[in-house]
């Protein structure tokens, strides 16, 4: 591979791993850039809506004149369709790709890249993925639309049960039994079984944070899709499915809450048990303890000296693996003499593993669950006090730019992104939140 197409690959990753696209995400193995995984967050108001859809990129040395390859991953071992341009096998359709005939103009140029890739698969996850099938784009009979519905109705189980439900109870150890069925091709099987190191998870602590600011969300999901499909009722057959490239199975909604909030369960005992591996790595001297008590120590005396910001930082138990921020809120905004205790797990691992941020003290804000969990993205990922920083940020800003992917408290963000009747009602909710933190 030439240097210029290692050059152009390498810069490709980077601008996407530090860009602002919450929807997005890329990584490869340092030894060979050739090799990259990518991470696709479905778009929300979709069926595919905070699944997390993972592919395969290879790049050839003819990169960029030539498109990568790319396969899909995320297909419940290649048993699952899970949109007309995408197959069970992993062959993803796209005229960029060069996988599918389009018009003149929509084929690949080596002024495209890995990002418009992403988002030219990422808008296949649309709101009624079955106009994507060829001949199928203007279809309105009365047949059409009711298999319309019914294709997003198993789109949407699917992809709560597969690609969120399955991955995340894999990557927490969660056994579910041996699933039945025939031998098929296994496109992560096959990445694996062509890795020369151990299996690569790239995306491992990125899910787990992101399933605890969807949590709400696809909570609210299944309980309204409950009501519509009754457990054990079969999926419908598209009429452009076939044998070995299908989407079957059945709707089992109260099996997928049940694991769904054993999910939730187990992470908050992981980031609970930091706590106690901290300790130990305190004891043992190790350098992460270290570094980690110089960076509290360094935050700390930078806020002594900054008059605009009002907080408390220390340890919990002196262990510098779980801190308790105190912020009073800001005079002349809606935090306006409120008082909230947040506590901030960091694990050993940081910062491959990022921190987990709980709000003990309950506030109604668009960026934080019902469960107290704050939705945040900290620049640079490595120096706590940029953590510290976006947490504050995240909090206080009045008028940010609207972003789907951070709506982690649904109710409060159809208020805050409402009309301005919405927006007053908002503000109400959250200053009486304000209010009674002092008292918490």
């Amino acid at each position: 591979m030439s240097n210029q197409s290692i050059l152009r690959i390498t810069r490709e990753l980077s601008e996407i791993q530090r860009g602002s696209d919450l929807s997005l995400a890329v990584a490869c193995r340092d030894i060979d850039v050739r090799h990259v995984r990518a991470l696709i967050i479905g778009p929300p108001d979709t069926p595919y809506e905070f699944g997390y859809f993972e592919f395969s990129v290879k790049f050839t040395r003819e990169y960029p004149t030539k498109a990568p390859a790319v396969t899909a991953i995320t297909t419940n071992s290649g048993r699952t369709r899970f949109n007309p341009n995408i197959y069970a096998g992993g062959r993803v359709c796209l005229s960029i790709l060069g996988t599918w005939r389009g018009e003149r103009g929509e084929e690949w140029s080596s002024a495209q890249g890995l990002e418009s890739i992403l988002i030219s698969i990422q808008s296949l996850m649309s709101q009624n993925p079955y106009e994507n099938e060829p001949g199928f784009e203007d279809a309105k009979s009365d047949y059409d639309k009711k298999n319309q519905e019914a294709y997003v109705a198993k789109i949407r189980h699917e992809t709560l049960r597969i690609s969120v439900i399955e991955r995340l109870e894999d990557y927490l150890g969660i056994d579910r039994g041996k699933v039945p069925g025939v031998t098929v091709y296994n496109a992560e099987e096959d990445y694996q079984s062509n890795a020369a190191e151990a299996p690569f998870e790239p995306f491992k602590d990125l899910c787990k944070r992101r399933f605890l600011w969807y949590y709400e969300s696809y909570m609210i999901s299944i309980n309204k899709e409950a009501k519509k499909h009754k457990d054990g009722d079969r999926f419908e057959k598209m009429p452009f499915e076939g044998p070995g490239n299908i989407m079957e199975g059945t709707f089992d909604y109260s099996s997928l809450k049940k694991r769904l909030q054993t999910i939730y369960d187990k992470l908050t005992e992981e980031a609970l048990s930091w706590a106690t591996e901290g300790c130990t790595a305190v004891q043992k001297e190790m350098s992460i303890a270290s570094n980690l008590q110089r960076q509290f120590e360094q935050i700390v005396e930078n806020y002594k000296k900054n008059d605009a910001i009002t907080l408390d930082l220390e340890l919990v138990d002196k262990n510098p693996f779980v801190w308790q921020l105190v912020l009073f809120g800001r005079p002349m905004t809606n935090l306006d003499g409120g008082v909230f205790r947040i506590l901030i797990y960091l694990s050993p691992k940081f910062p491959d593993v990022l921190p987990r941020i709980k709000f003990e003290t309950p506030i109604f804000h668009h960026r934080v669950s019902p469960n107290g969990i704050l939705c945040y993205d900290a620049t640079r990922k490595e120096d706590l006090r940029s953590h510290v920083e976006a947490i504050i940020e995240a909090i206080e800003e009045e008028s940010p730019a609207y972003d789907p992917r951070t709506l982690v408290n649904p109710e409060a963000a159809k208020l805050f992104w409402g009309t301005p009747e919405d927006k007053k009602i908002y503000n109400r909710k959250l200053r009486r939140s304000v209010q009674d933190s002092t008292d918490f």
